[in-house]
């Protein structure tokens, strides 16, 4: 009864979605920034690059343009019902507040996770014609660490739809969020790092310290390019003009988990949010 009510939730999602031409606009738009990095993403030379380099390239427009989908997808997924008057006949039918939470988790997450399997696997198609030695176990490895990077601004987004008591400030806070993560977390970590090492002793050393590191593993963004960077060979670590080598205690299996966990507790406080606010 409740996988019932859950994907009954997440069929709604997936056909409103459709109906609004995201899943072809996601899907070109991934395809397009694959092809389109690959061909032309390297200054060194001309023509198709090899998928270790495609993904260097494309990590960066990955951490911009991924977590935007994801707020956009999730951040009315709860407000806008509210505010249409459509939550209350929702909530009259035989389900709860947490089938809801997960239906539309999971109606937007299959959304994001086949635009982005389909958009960057035709690519992967098309580039691997064209160039020699494909690993495609690394490319792979890419998409599905995409996949759940795109989840986890899904997931911060439902919570926000469900904190806030109009879209527009739900919104505002989506974008603030991105801020938040792109810009606004890796300036205050380097701003700390300098004050407190100086520049002088970060470039006699060679890398960064094991405790700026550990900072890093609160910005999802940066749990993601670790994950990347730890688990597929030829991705360039390279950050400014240091060579990025992590310190002992980071591994990809420590990536995934902090990256499942971010998922996991803001669903958990999207449904506690949800549950005591009135409809």
């Amino acid at each position: 009864m409740i996988l019932n009510s859950i994907s009954s939730i997440a069929k709604k999602e997936i056909l409103d979605n459709v109906r609004n031409k995201w899943i072809i606009v996601l899907t070109i738009i991934f395809a397009s920034l694959a092809l389109v990095v690959s061909y032309f993403g390297s200054i060194f030379s001309q023509g198709w690059q090899n998928f270790g380099a495609t993904i260097s390239g494309m990590m960066s427009l990955v951490q911009f343009l991924i977590p935007i989908i994801g707020l956009m997808l999730g951040y009315a997924a709860i407000i806008g019902e509210i505010e249409k008057g459509s939550m209350s006949s929702l909530l009259s039918l035989p389900v709860n507040r947490l089938e809801i939470i997960l239906g539309k988790f999971f109606g937007l997450g299959s959304i994001l996770s086949f635009t982005t399997l389909i958009g960057f696997g035709v690519a992967g198609i098309v580039i691997a014609a064209n160039v020699v030695d494909v690993n495609y176990t690394d490319y792979l490895v890419f998409i599905g660490a995409t996949i759940l990077l795109g989840l986890v601004f899904l997931s911060l987004s439902l919570f926000f739809s469900s904190l806030f008591k109009k879209r527009s400030t739900a919104m505002g806070g989506a974008i603030l969020l991105w801020f938040l993560f792109n810009m606004i977390l890796p300036l205050v970590f380097v701003g700390i790092m300098i004050a407190s090492s100086g520049i002088e002793n970060i470039i006699s050393s060679g890398g960064f310290p094991d405790w700026y590191h550990a900072l890093e593993l609160f910005n999802p963004l940066s749990v993601y390019s670790a994950l990347i960077s730890l688990t597929v060979g030829p991705v360039s670590t390279m950050q400014g003009a240091f060579s990025m080598s992590y310190p002992s205690f980071y591994s990809s299996g420590l990536m995934a988990s902090i990256l499942i966990l971010w998922i996991v507790s803001f669903l958990l406080l999207a449904f506690w949010r949800f549950d005591r606010r009135d409809v």
